[in-house]
């Protein structure tokens, strides 16, 4: 019988390859849309081409158009390590085993962080806001300036926003895009009759900017401080325009346009970053740029970004609350998401737009504000941090079918690695490479300034889960020879800096802290500072397995391989299950100070890396089931987003789908917060708060592990998939381990068609409705 079924389902799935494509390939437009300006910068559009961004208000009479490069950093190279660190180290260890866990801490405060004022030095730097477009519009004759109707919206599907209001019976359209062409910002105003336009275009920047003109074109440049004599990095923006009818003048910074009937504005700005010649190649983009007519601009921008964003299409139906505004449709969206069931995939597209927006090969990853910040004084600096969030950043590339901009974090992470090799010699006297909880640009790899949280050896091993997820998604040999050493050099560090716990003969990291958490002693004092905290241990057994996994791929260091063989017999169990029936977060079972902390470290072993799963590690999956139980469903959004992600991994899809509705709770709070109270603000930007877009990017890559998971020597179609979602699905274009393509349909929660497609022919592991086979895929 199961034999006749899967016969009959494999019938069906190539019977109805043709029905899936036609029907995915009649995905409605993706848009956010809002029927009046901005009022505030969270309510404004995230335009981006993966170097420049803008985020245009829709004003009226005055738009604010924030600008960004995403290479605009202030601050610089630094050596903050202390090289007389690790002659404390015997100490802080001896301290730990004898139950001191607070003087450890006291003398790590003293001798194990970074030297000076760490990240909040001048030194360190931030990423930084770009500037601001402004511009200011008149109506002659207009003595009350209330448009008849007005709509922004933002194409997900053609990266392009659009402003369009009626005044007076004249249609007013205002168009913007950072083109995938040219490396140029471009803004479109035009009205539906002759010589209406009327506008002044001014730039400025809060410091740092000096403004001038060069015959009709607009100049702002200026050198960001270095916290050491200033002369940080330079950068130059210039604004140049091209009109239809009417006349131009550029007159005390000012461009200024009366009567014309369209009128394009070109930005294009760069940075001494990569190019010593920024102000040429400036000056060369805009000239390139003003040649190409608009039209084709537009058509290659619009080609060049669907080359990625169509690689995928998800359509889970459609409900009344889809022709509401963006805004309205995530107010009633909590309470009534039955009738609004394609939001969660206008959400997940929105994440693919952001993450193609925010970053490319060859450049940066995107930060913790992607590309997007509207402040010299970034929240926590804009920069990287190493405990959750640009790994976060990251989780959904992969599945999503984004693979190659995972590159960018590699080549991060590259650069990290002979600034981290003086790290792990100046603190543990280790061999490789260490980084710890936050980087930037200049590459810092010390601790933090505080041991609460700056003591963290995670960074590194999972910032190499993320190299290997790459690998194991794109089967790319060429990728993982270029990456093991990387790899290797953080096994290196583990391998040489784990010491023996003389209660358990296991080998742990010491010191070292769970993120971001803090426990009670037997003493009644709390601490940070530990040895062997879970997260450690899962992320130096799953490290060690992908470098031994590499090896034998690749050939080489058979010798290397087999002593971790040997190291990963001592390392601790995945998991330890308290006495309460939760998994322990520390070596020893502390109480926690705070149990609902944001950071569930010790549930890594869940996710990324798949080490407990309800299929291999049964109980350890019902401990972590209490674990989250424990800590509630609320927090920041990059918080809900991985508890959100635990819930999908351990098959539990309508609490998965409850912590989505959580995220997609509208708010406009922007303090700096810790604790409950995530959401996103109205242009569905993942708030914090503030604005930090891992949110984003983990709420997708939880809606993705809903729909398919590969993680467990399988794929699995709709492992946990919510109430919500099936009555009907069909997605085309998802990716699974082992450079799987997938496409799929579904009705009352059943596969009804699927395709599992390959660049060669091969034999895979698949679960569809419960049943697990074997199959051959088909060629690509």
């Amino acid at each position: 019988m199961k034999l006749m079924y899967l016969k009959q389902l494999t019938v069906i799935a190539c019977f109805s390859l043709l029905i899936g494509k036609n029907a995915t390939a009649q995905q409605k437009p993706l848009n956010l849309w809002y029927d009046k300006p901005a009022k505030i910068w969270e309510e404004t559009l995230p335009l981006g081409n993966g170097k420049l961004g803008m985020t245009p208000d829709g004003g009226i009479t005055r738009e604010q158009i924030v600008l960004n490069d995403i290479t605009l950093w202030s601050g610089g190279k630094q050596d903050a390590n202390n090289y007389e660190a690790y002659k404390s180290l015997p100490k802080i260890r001896q301290l730990i085993l004898e139950g001191k866990n607070d003087e450890a801490q006291a003398l790590v405060n003293r001798d194990f962080v970074c030297k000076g004022p760490g990240s909040g030095g001048a030194i360190w730097g931030k990423y930084q806001t770009l500037g601001n477009l402004q511009l200011d519009y008149t109506y002659p004759g207009e003595k009350d300036v209330k448009p008849a109707f007005y709509k922004r919206t933002l194409s997900l599907d053609k990266a392009v926003a659009t402003t369009e209001f009626t005044l007076n019976g004249v249609k007013y359209k205002r168009a913007y895009f950072c083109s995938f062409n040219n490396d140029i910002n471009v803004i479109r105003l035009t009205a539906d009759q002759p010589g209406k336009l009327n506008c002044n275009i001014s730039i400025s920047r809060p410091e740092k900017a000096t403004l001038a003109s060069e015959g009709k074109d607009l100049l702002m440049f200026g050198q960001l401080d270095n916290g050491t004599d200033g002369k940080g990095m330079k950068y130059q923006s210039r604004v140049s325009t091209s009109i239809k009818g009417g006349s131009v003048i550029t007159t005390d910074n000012i461009i200024q346009i009366k009567n014309a009937t369209e009128i394009l504005i070109y930005v294009a700005a760069e940075t001494n970053f990569k190019h010593a010649d920024f102000e040429a190649r400036v000056k060369n983009t805009l000239q390139q740029a003003k040649k190409t007519a608009y039209a084709v601009e537009l058509a290659k921008h619009n080609a060049n970004f669907a080359k990625l964003f169509n690689r995928l299409k998800i359509n889970l139906g459609e409900g009344e609350a889809a022709k509401l505004p963006t805004d309205v449709r995530l107010e009633h969206f909590y309470k009534d998401y039955q009738n609004d069931v394609s939001l969660a995939a206008l959400f997940f597209q929105f994440s693919r737009y952001l993450s193609i927006s925010s970053t490319r090969v060859g450049l940066l990853p995107p930060n913790l504000q992607g590309l997007w910040a509207n402040q010299i004084n970034t929240p926590w600096n804009g920069d990287y941090h190493l405990d959750v969030n640009v790994q976060m950043n990251h989780f959904a590339i992969e599945q999503a079918n984004l693979s190659e901009l995972n590159l960018p974090l590699a080549e991060l992470v590259r650069s990290l690695t002979i600034p981290g090799a003086k790290t792990a010699k100046a603190y543990y006297n280790a061999n490789g490479w260490i980084a710890h909880v936050i980087t930037n640009v200049w590459g810092c790899t010390e601790p933090g300034e505080s041991a609460s949280w700056g003591a963290s050896n995670a960074g590194s091993g999972w910032l190499c889960s993320n190299l290997w997820d790459h690998f194991a998604f794109s089967q790319d040999l060429n990728y993982l020879k270029s990456i093991y050493p990387v790899l290797k050099g953080s096994a290196e560090f583990y391998k040489s800096a784990l010491v023996k716990d003389p209660k358990t003969g296991w080998l742990v990291t010491s010191p070292s802290v769970s993120p971001e958490n803090t426990f009670y002693l037997p003493n009644g004092k709390t601490a940070s500072i530990s040895m062997g905290p879970t997260i450690d241990n899962q992320i130096v057994r799953e490290l060690f397995n992908h470098v031994i996994t590499a090896a034998k791929l690749l050939k080489t260091d058979a010798t290397f391989s087999a002593s971790l063989e040997e190291k990963l017999k001592s390392i601790p169990p995945v998991g330890l299950i308290s006495k309460d029936g939760r998994i322990q977060e520390w070596l020893e079972d502390y109480k926690e100070t705070d149990p609902q902390h944001r950071h569930i470290s010790h549930l890594y072993g869940v996710y990324p890396a798949g080490l407990i799963t309800p299929v291999t590690t049964p109980a350890l999956a019902e401990a972590a089931k209490k674990t989250l139980e424990v800590r509630g469903d609320d927090g920041p959004s990059w918080s809900i987003a991985y508890k959100q992600l635990f819930w999908a991994r351990l098959l539990d899809g309508n609490r998965a789908f409850k912590l989505l509705r959580e995220i997609l709770k509208p708010t406009l709070r922007t303090d700096m917060n810790y604790g409950a109270g995530g959401g996103v603000y109205p242009n569905m930007l993942s708030a914090g708060p503030p604005f930090q877009i891992d949110g984003n990017f983990g709420a997708a890559a939880g809606i993705a592990e809903m729909l398919i998971q590969s993680h467990d020597g399988f794929i699995e179609l709709l492992p946990a998939i919510p109430d919500a979602w099936k009555a009907f699905g069909e997605i085309k274009g998802l990716k699974a381990r082992g450079n799987f393509t997938v496409d799929m349909s579904w009705r009352d929660g059943k596969i009804t068609h699927y395709r599992i497609a390959s660049p060669k022919p091969q034999k895979v592991k698949l679960k569809i409705n419960g049943i697990l086979n074997q199959i051959t895929s088909t060629k690509l």
